[in-house]
C-alpha cells in the first residue's frame, strides 16, 4: 500500500517559494523606496500587465469586488439601474453590484460549461422582472478558468444598448476564438486575491479598459475622486493597490503563462485518469483556451467521492455550495430570470474542485490520479 501523500487543494505559499528570490528582492525594493502607495510599482505593473493582456489602460484597485464596483461608477451605473449577473460565481460580484447601488437581476448558468446561459438572459433583456429599475449592464463571470459564450453575449447586450463587463477574477490568460478574455466586451475586472492564477500576496484587483476617459475617471474614483491632490472632483473611494503587491504582482505576472500551461498540464492528467469512470470531467468550449483556475467534477455521488479523496489525505473543496439567491443575506430579495436558476441550483449539489496549482509536483499529479481512479 502506497504511503499517504498530502495534496491541499489550493497552496499560494507554493507560488511564493516558487519566485522567492525575486520576490524577496522585489519587496525590498519597496522598503527602501519609501513609498508604499500609489507609487512607481503600481505605475509599472499596470503597464505590464495591460500589455500582456492587449489592452490600451490597466488601473489598479483595492480588490476584485472593488474593481467591478469602480466599472460600474464609472459607467454612471448606480441608482436607478438593474445589473444582471449570475447565481453561480462568488458572491463578490453581487456585492459589488450592490456597492454601486445598483439591483442586482440573477440568471442561470448552462449545464455544461458552468457559465452564463444566454437563452435566460436574453429573455430578461427581452422583458425585464417586475419591480426592478431599467437593465443598463449586465456583468458576465468567466468561471474556473474558462471563458463565457462571449460572441452571443456580445451581440446580446449591443442590440439592447447595455454595458458589458467581464469579470476575469478566475479567468486570467484565458481566451475565446484567440482573444484573451478582458478584452472582449466594454471593460474588465480581475481579482488578485492569493489562490488566483495571478495572485498577489494579500488582497488586491485591476480593471482593464479600452478608454482613456474612462481610466483616467476609475484612477480618480479609485482615490476619492482626485485629479488633483486633496481636491475632490467628485465623490469617490479608497480603494488603492499598495506598492508591495504591485511589486509581487510584477515578478507573479512574469510567471503566469507557464503557471497557466502547467495547470493545462495538470488537467490533461486527471482528465486521462477518470476517461473509463463514471466521474464527470470539465467540459470545453471548442472556441475557448482554458486555464484551470479550478478542475471541476461531478462525480455521481460528491460526498463519497469527498470522503474518499480526503481519506487518501487529498484536499477537495466546492465552488461554490450555495447558490447567491439562496443565501440567508440574499434570499428572496433579488429578481431571477425565468429558469429560476434550475442548473445552478441542481450543479451546486454536485461539482467538486480537486486539487489545482502550478506547483503541484508530478509525485503530487500522479498520487491524485490513482485516487480519482478508486472513486
Amino acid at each position: 500500500m502506497k504511503p499517504i501523500i498530502t495534496v491541499p487543494q489550493a497552496n499560494p505559499a507554493a507560488g511564493y517559494r516558487d519566485q522567492k528570490a525575486e520576490i524577496d528582492t522585489a519587496v525590498e525594493r519597496v522598503f527602501a523606496s519609501g513609498n508604499f502607495v500609489l507609487g512607481r510599482e503600481g505605475e509599472a505593473f499596470e503597464s505590464e500587465f495591460a500589455q500582456w493582456l492587449g489592452t490600451p489602460h490597466a488601473v489598479g484597485c483595492a480588490s476584485g469586488t472593488d474593481a467591478l464596483a469602480l466599472l460600474l461608477r464609472g459607467f454612471d451605473i448606480g441608482e436607478g439601474s438593474s445589473v444582471v449577473t449570475v447565481s453561480h460565481t462568488s458572491v463578490a460580484t453581487i456585492a459589488a453590484i450592490e456597492l454601486s447601488g445598483s439591483v442586482p437581476i440573477l440568471v442561470d448558468i448552462d449545464r455544461d460549461y458552468y457559465t452564463m446561459d444566454v437563452t435566460d438572459l436574453a429573455a430578461v433583456l427581452d422583458n425585464p422582472p417586475r419591480g426592478v429599475p431599467p437593465v443598463r449592464a449586465v456583468i458576465v463571470v468567466h468561471l474556473y478558468g474558462q471563458s463565457a459564450e462571449m460572441g452571443p453575449l456580445v451581440q446580446l447586450c449591443g442590440r439592447h444598448d447595455v454595458v458589458l463587463i467581464e469579470d476575469c477574477s478566475q479567468a486570467h490568460g484565458a481566451s475565446y476564438e484567440g482573444r484573451k478574455v478582458g478584452t472582449l466586451a466594454h471593460a474588465a475586472a480581475f481579482s488578485l486575491y492569493p489562490t488566483k492564477n495571478l495572485g498577489g500576496f494579500g488582497d488586491g484587483g485591476i480593471v482593464a479598459v479600452q478608454s482613456a476617459k474612462l481610466s483616467e475617471r476609475i484612477t480618480a474614483l479609485r482615490q476619492y475622486g482626485w485629479r488633483r491632490r486633496y481636491i475632490s472632483d467628485e465623490t469617490g473611494m479608497n480603494s488603492r493597490l499598495d506598492e508591495i503587491q504591485a511589486a509581487i504582482l510584477r515578478v507573479r505576472l512574469r510567471g503566469l503563462d507557464a503557471g497557466n500551461a502547467r495547470r493545462r498540464k495538470i488537467a490533461a492528467a486527471y482528465d486521462d485518469a477518470l476517461a473509463s469512470s463514471s466521474v464527470r470531467p470539465p467540459v470545453r468550449r471548442f472556441e475557448a483556451e482554458h486555464v484551470f483556475h479550478q478542475y471541476v467534477i461531478r462525480p455521481p455521488h460528491r460526498e463519497d467521492a469527498q470522503a474518499h479523496l480526503h481519506g487518501l489525505g487529498i484536499g477537495t473543496a466546492v465552488h461554490y455550495p450555495m447558490p447567491v439567491h439562496r443565501q440567508p443575506a440574499y434570499f428572496d430579495r433579488l429578481a431571477l430570470g425565468p429558469s429560476r436558476c434550475r442548473n445552478t441550483e441542481n450543479i451546486s449539489g454536485q461539482i467538486l474542485s480537486l486539487p489545482m496549482f502550478p506547483e503541484l509536483t508530478d509525485a503530487q499529479v500522479e498520487y491524485v490520479c490513482d485516487g480519482l481512479r478508486g472513486i
